[in-house]
């Protein structure tokens, strides 16, 4: 399995984002350099196992969060990114992307059995 370090760049920028971090404050925070993290967010660079877990520490989010789209087991990770996406909901809109979900569901099960 190749690792995409792009997506995984793009998930750290997403959550430094949410939290107001700004490239220079998480670099102090991990001790990694203020263009490293830039590489990184751009997948410009591979990151290190301590990079990545000075990341992960200083951003208070799981290894799984970053790693979903490389890890099997990731399926209550993308469970809590759905709740998120459902929380602000109105019901119509819950029910639209519910019904939408079940069908592209029943889709991939059909496609799975050909």
């Amino acid at each position: 399995m190749q690792i995409d370090y792009l997506d995984i760049g793009k998930r750290i920028r997403a959550e430094r984002l949410k939290q107001k971090v700004t490239q220079e404050k998480l670099a102090e925070m991990t001790g990694v350099g203020t263009t490293h993290i830039s590489h990184i967010e751009t997948g410009n660079s591979k990151l290190s196992i301590k990079a990545f877990v000075s990341i992960v520490n200083a951003l208070n989010i799981s290894a799984d969060e970053l790693f979903r789209n490389h890890i099997a087991k990731s399926k209550h990770v993308l469970a809590g990114e759905m709740a998120e996406v459902m929380a602000d909901c109105t019901d119509d809109e819950a029910r639209v992307i519910t019904d939408a979900a079940i069908a592209i569901k029943t889709s991939l099960r059909k496609s799975s059995r050909k």
